[in-house]
Order: C-alpha cells, then structure tokens, then sequence
C-alpha cells in the first residue's frame, strides 16, 4: 500500500474526467438499455479509435488535431451506419453492432500491427491512460459535454435515429481520448444496469453509482500502485452490483418511464 502517491494536482483533473464522462453517458446509457442495443458504446468507441489510429498510421499526431477529426469522422460514419442498419434490419441490430465492433477491433489491429509502438498505443485506447489527463483537456469535453445534455435533455424526443446516433458518437469519441474504451462501456452502461429497478430519482442514483465508482477506483489503485482504467471498471461493477442488490425491483411500467 502507497499512501505516499496521493497527489491531488493527479487524481483531482482524472476524478473531473471520469464525472464528465459519466455527465453524457448516464442518460444515454438509459436510453441504450431500453432500446436494447447494449453495445453501441463499444462500437462506436471502437470505430473512433480506429480514426484515430488510421490518422496515426498516416503519420499525425495521436493527440493532435487531424486525429480528432478523423475519430469524430469515424464515428459519425459508423452512426449513420447503424442509423440505417436500425431502419432496414432493426430485429438483428444488436447482432449488427457486434459485428461493427470486431470490424473495428480487427481493423485497428491491423493497421498497428507493423508499427513497433502500435500495441501499447492500442492498450492506451482500450485501457485509457486517465491519470494523465490535464485540465487543459477538460474545458473543451466539458464545452461539449454541456451541449450534448442541452440538446438531449430539450429535444431527445424529436432527433431522431440519426440523432441519437450521432450525439451518441460526438460523446463516446471525447470520452474515448480521456479514459479509453473499456471505462467508456463501463460508464454507460453499469449506472443504467445498476439503477434499473428504481421508480425514481433513477438519474441521480446513477450519477452516484458512477461517481463512486471512479472515486473508489482512483483511489484503491493509487494505493496498491494499479493501472486506474481496469481497477475503475472493477469498482464501478461491485458499486453497480451492491446497489442493485438492495433495491426492489420497480414494476416494469415505471422502469420504462424513467429510461425515457
């Protein structure tokens, strides 16, 4: 145990991340749920990440602008991919988004796979490296973490497919840059599956189920000297689990109004 590594300049701008994260990702992750395609997130966040290495491998910068560009390009591309997909096949989309995210897991793969760097570039995509993250990164996710929630929160019942979509990718294609694919999936989807069976204050619960579960899992692997990104993703699942099993479970007509 390292009591000694608490280093607030550190944790603090990582712990803003996660709460950013988590600040988009909770009602869309309600909204994953009820419309049954759990694993949109790691779909799109995988098709960013291809951007973002296809941009690499051309030789820019990872963190760099064109980089950005070309993660957000990828994900809107695959948006309006599943947006039509939903239209045409909707009774096999879950299976189709699958597929979607081993195209772009095996696509990365390939596109790394003669760079000597490649593999621990692509872990640091999947695994998020947030303990690196500055506040310098945080005021542009925040400018767009708010107008993601504006426009949800205002118009969610008339964007549409194509809307959902690509609000969904704008949001995952931030998220991915700052705490990486796994805590992406992570985020979207334990609050939602953990405050399932409330009838209300669901948002709040699950705003609190994922804070804590960043909170705790900066802190435990900051003490037993642990990578952050997987020690989180643990956290967030036993908080997830702990609250849900001390909850009744509410009737599934409230359920339904509170995913909405």
């Amino acid at each position: 145990m390292n009591l000694d590594a608490f280093n607030l300049s550190i944790l603090a701008p990582a712990f803003l991340a996660g709460l950013l994260v988590l600040a988009t990702h909770v009602p869309l992750g309600m909204q994953v749920l009820a419309r049954g395609i759990v694993f949109i997130d790691l779909a799109i966040a995988q098709i960013a990440t291809l951007g973002v290495i296809a941009a690499d491998r051309l030789g820019f910068e990872p963190e760099g602008w064109v980089a950005q560009v070309a993660a957000v390009a990828a994900a809107l591309a695959g948006a309006a991919l599943l947006t039509w997909t939903e239209k045409r096949w909707p009774d096999i989309q879950e299976a189709l988004i699958g597929v979607l995210f081993a195209l772009g897991a095996s696509g990365g793969m390939i596109l790394v796979a003669n760079n000597p760097h490649g593999g621990e570039h692509l872990q640091d995509l999947l695994a998020g490296q947030i303990l690196w993250v500055g506040y310098a990164q945080l005021l542009p996710v925040a400018v767009l973490a708010a107008v993601i929630l504006a426009v949800w929160f205002r118009f969610r019942e008339r964007i549409g497919r194509f809307g959902f979509y690509g609000l969904f990718a704008f949001a995952v294609t931030a998220s991915v840059q700052l705490v990486g694919v796994y805590l992406v999936f992570a985020s979207l989807i334990v609050p939602a599956l953990a405050t399932r069976g409330y009838a209300c204050r669901r948002l709040h619960a699950a705003y609190a189920v994922g804070a804590a579960g960043y909170l705790l899992g900066l802190v435990a692997s900051t003490l037993f000297d642990l990578p952050s990104g997987p020690v989180i993703v643990w956290a967030l699942a036993l908080i997830g689990m702990s609250v849900h099993r001390f909850k009744a479970p509410a009737p599934a007509q409230e359920e339904a109004a509170v995913a909405r």
